[in-house]
């Protein structure tokens, strides 16, 4: 297990500025750093990775991608434990998060906005046809 400090969760002022380890287990560890390394260098995205609810538990840990346009700010909040597969297509990032039976929720990260798909069946990203 890797461990890993993350911002703590918004509590009382006494927690607000101290960073909180929280181990994690490797692959939410390798989905960490693929999220870290996708939106480091693009000028509009920021990670923020934040404790969980739970305090003290293994693997607890939220990921905040947020996206600041020129009049918009747009967010996307998940646990990194909800991440299915991370998928790099160049400058854009597919992440599937919560697939269950062949159906899942789809996010299409690029330098310029997010896509959404909540109901998205499960198969070579962006379109593609399973073979």
């Amino acid at each position: 297990m890797a461990t890993i400090e993350v911002q703590p969760r918004d509590t009382p002022g006494e927690r607000a500025d101290v960073p909180v380890a929280v181990e994690l287990d490797e692959a939410l560890s390798i989905v960490a750093d693929q999220l870290e390394e996708w939106a480091a260098p693009i000028e509009r995205w920021e990670l923020q990775l934040r404790e969980g609810h739970d305090f003290g538990r293994a693997d607890n840990v939220e990921a905040r991608l947020l996206y600041t346009g020129a009049e918009q700010t747009t967010s996307l909040l998940f646990r990194l434990d909800q991440v299915t597969a991370v998928q790099e297509f160049g400058d854009e990032l597919w992440l599937t998060l919560d697939e269950r039976d062949g159906i899942a929720t789809g996010v299409h990260l690029t330098p310029n906005g997010v896509d959404v798909e909540l109901f998205h069946i499960v198969g070579p990203a962006l379109g593609g046809t399973a073979a």
